[in-house]
């Protein structure tokens, strides 16, 4: 188990991830549904399976996802299924495809997948797909690299990738690849660290990386990091810690993750600790949030910060259940593009 872990600074300052805060933080997010009256509850409702899946990822990255009262969980997890097969990200919200991969990861992170209906889940999943090879994120048709990440994460969990034309869907991720080696999150828009994790991250389950020009992009995500440190999302923008999973990991997918100054972007992340009551902000002294918690956890491990469990760049779960998802179900990523 993790304990509260100390790094030094070229001043010989100690800077120390806290993680018995961070994980008692984690825990009051993870028990708001038992206060409907509270604001934090109407505020947060829409996003619950993503902000679980956050919580219990950075939860198993500490050593602590034992901590979790895992019945209750899976419970909730599949009481926000739908007849369609989509998850909501709560009992009140439609089905969508970021709160469906978000539920499938976090079964996975428990080992409950084979509670699921595969079948009828993937072919939500597949469902989506467009016929220029996209993905719509629902019903309602908003189109987005992040959707075609997570579908063929989901369909990978699940090994269900054959359900979708794969030929089509890298060929769209193709179309958004900007004159900066970077990716939009349709053809056209502009390159976002965000967009580009979401391409390379499908571009990798689907072995296809070769369609990346590796060193102009990487030498675009380097530039991310600012004088401070911290990475930002597109030029001349604030740092943010959420980047230093949406750059690093796309980094180490590439073979570059030594391409940026690891130590200065370690002290930014720990400087965004709240240290009273736990959790991590977007910069040093704003509020903390579930999601830059789990974003500013990852990104150390990535960088193989001390104590904490190995996360996978491209599935974004821990490398152990990545490996165990893998020995159940035969990867097929060999084969994706034939």
């Amino acid at each position: 188990m993790a304990s509260n872990q100390e790094v030094s600074d070229d001043q010989g300052l100690r800077r120390t991830l806290l993680v018995d805060k961070h994980a008692a933080y984690i825990k009051s997010f993870s028990r708001l549904w038992e206060n409907p009256d509270k604001l934090e509850f109407v505020a947060t409702e829409h996003f619950w399976m993503s902000g679980m899946y956050w919580g219990l990822s950075a939860m198993y990255l500490t050593g602590r996802l034992d901590e979790m009262d895992k019945d209750a969980i899976v419970s909730w997890v599949l009481r926000c299924q739908h007849p369609c097969g989509g998850f909501g990200g709560s009992e009140r919200n439609d089905p969508h495809m970021l709160y469906t991969l978000s539920a499938v990861q976090i079964l996975a992170l428990y080992d409950k997948v084979d509670e699921l209906d595969a079948d009828k889940v993937a072919s939500y999943v597949a469902g989506l797909q467009q016929p220029d090879g996209s993905f719509a994120g629902d019903a309602w048709g908003e189109i987005d690299t992040r959707f075609t990440y997570c579908a063929l994460l989901c369909l990978s969990i699940l090994g269900r990738t054959s359900l979708i034309n794969m030929p089509a869907a890298l060929d769209f991720i193709a179309r958004c690849k900007n004159f900066d080696g970077g990716f939009g999150c349709t053809p056209g828009n502009e390159s976002h660290a965000g967009q580009v994790f979401t391409c390379i991250g499908a571009l990798s389950l689907a072995d296809a990386l070769h369609l990346v020009d590796r060193d102009l992009f990487c030498w675009w995500l380097c530039e991310r990091q600012t004088k401070t440190g911290g990475l930002n999302g597109r030029p001349e923008k604030l740092q943010d810690v959420c980047y230093s999973w949406w750059c690093l990991s796309c980094l180490s997918i590439l073979g570059r993750l030594h391409w940026i100054d690891r130590d200065a972007l370690t002290r930014f992340i720990l400087d965004c600790q709240d240290e009273e009551d736990g959790g991590i902000s977007d910069r040093p002294d704003d509020m903390a949030d579930i999601y830059h918690t789990f974003f500013g956890i990852a990104g150390l491990s990535l960088m193989g910060y001390p104590g904490l469990a190995p996360i996978d760049p491209t599935w974004a779960l821990p490398v152990e259940v990545v490996e165990r998802i893998k020995k159940r179900t035969p990867w097929p990523g060999h084969r994706l593009c034939s």
